[in-house]
């Protein structure tokens, strides 16, 4: 590529971050494709089948393989995962008012309506009586950067971080998606059997939109914090369920639009 800085030009190399689709098919039948960064697919997949209220826990998933999905060269491609649900678990109905096809700036593209991704969160996430010191939420972000590998490469991808009330980093993903990232974190509990994720801090960099609150909700997190700003339907649903809704969170400061009392101000 030309760098170009100023006055100074010069030609040079650079690492840009890897974006590849993924389609996800249940018994064979497709149900999503995402735009992702290739990794942590099967903690993607736990994570999205979750937080669309397809699963419950990784006891709703019998198992999950690559498919056999090659290129011109007729290498594998990784970019389709097969899911089979145990028995008893519905697949969804996609037929009428849901389009599952997302991309890696929108993760609820081609959905109908409000009402079809109100998804409702099995989890009291509005009970949990989660305490967060200021002092601890202020030193998220850049605990967030720091575990940032990737980025730190090429600049260009969104972070998710799990956190404890302690500001324990429990752990992070990167995605080109920020749904994406959200997913991966997310799936990782689930196949690790830790859902609800009850007193827990999720870390996003970029905006809080409503799709990431709502993933939040389904995984039982009580506090989202975000270091750029939240949409008003994200503070809705902050509300409606319970979340604690942090936005602006960089520096010494932050904005917390819902549920402040989780928040604990130094004398």
């Amino acid at each position: 590529m030309l760098r170009i800085r100023g006055a100074a030009h010069s030609t040079r190399p650079d690492t840009v971050a890897a974006e590849e689709p993924l389609e996800i098919r249940l018994a064979g039948t497709p149900l999503a494709v995402t735009m992702r960064t290739p990794g942590d697919d099967f903690d993607l997949v736990h994570g999205f089948l979750t937080t669309e209220a397809v699963i419950g826990s990784a006891d709703d998933v019998a198992g999950l393989r690559y498919c056999n999905s090659v290129d011109e060269d007729g290498r594998n491609t990784y970019n389709v995962v097969d899911v089979d649900l145990a028995p008893g678990v519905e697949p969804p109905d996609t037929a009428l008012d849901r389009n599952f096809y997302t991309s890696s700036s929108c993760g609820v593209c081609g959905k109908a309506s409000i009402d079809a991704i109100r998804t409702r969160t099995r989890h009291d996430v509005a009970g949990d009586d989660v305490r967060l010191p200021l002092a601890t939420l202020l030193a998220l972000p850049d605990r967030l950067r720091a575990a940032q590998q990737v980025f730190d490469k090429t600049g260009g991808l969104h972070a998710a971080g799990l956190f404890t009330a302690d500001g324990e980093l429990v752990a992070l993903r990167e995605d080109v998606g920020r749904h994406n990232a959200v997913d991966k974190v997310v799936g990782d509990a689930v196949r690790e059997g830790r859902l609800p994720l009850a007193g827990h801090v999720l870390m996003v960099s970029g905006r809080a939109s409503f799709e990431l609150t709502q993933k939040a909700a389904m995984a039982g997190i009580p506090v989202l914090a975000a270091v750029s700003a939240p949409s008003s339907l994200a503070v809705e649903l902050a509300a409606d369920v319970g979340i604690t809704l942090v936005g602006f969170l960089r520096g010494d400061g932050c904005n917390v639009y819902t549920r402040p009392e989780r928040v604990v101000l130094p004398d």
